[in-house]
């Protein structure tokens, strides 16, 4: 399975985004195109978030996306929008010390982000399709599957690099 990190968003720098939907970044068009080019050739069974900045990018990667809410990024709550420096410490201190398990008020937490995407991953893995699948998804996602392929911890998952329109194989 090859995971695909959406492109950059705009407007995102210092804000408190997951289920938020985002617009593109000016630099959409070139981020997807060194995306396609760096793919194995197709075909694909090709998935994408719900999200905007993921479906754009899987609508130009592929005629055919199936959109899956499994792939979906962590659900901040009430912070969703709110710039990280504007959430009460009250609130953040212990979501910080314990984010697998703590959700944000009004959210899920990474073990709750973690089940759903393993789920979808473990369909994947039992298709008997030969097909090769691409999942265009956000962080959250991406590191979950990759703590779970590389036999780590969640609580070790942001010790992986996930950058902008990065691609990881598992």
């Amino acid at each position: 399975m090859i995971l695909i990190r959406h492109t950059t968003p705009a407007g995102a720098a210092g804000v408190c985004y997951g289920r938020l939907d985002l617009a593109l970044a000016e630099s959409f068009e070139a981020e997807a195109e060194a995306i396609a080019a760096a793919l194995p050739p197709g075909p694909w069974r090709l998935f994408s978030s719900p999200a905007t900045r993921c479906r754009r990018l899987a609508e130009r990667l592929g005629p055919a996306v199936t959109i899956d809410e499994r792939l979906s990024e962590l659900d901040f709550g009430a912070w969703e929008g709110l710039r990280w420096d504007d959430i009460p410490p009250e609130q953040m201190e212990p979501w910080g010390k314990n984010f697998v398990t703590a959700p944000p008020p009004g959210g899920e937490s990474f073990t709750e982000l973690a089940a759903r995407a393993r789920a979808f991953a473990a369909e994947i893995v039992a298709q008997p399709d030969t097909v090769e699948t691409v999942a265009v998804t956000h962080s959250g996602v991406i590191r979950a599957l990759l703590t779970a392929a590389r036999g780590m911890s969640l609580a070790e998952a942001f010790t992986l690099e996930v950058p902008f329109g990065s691609i990881h194989r598992i």
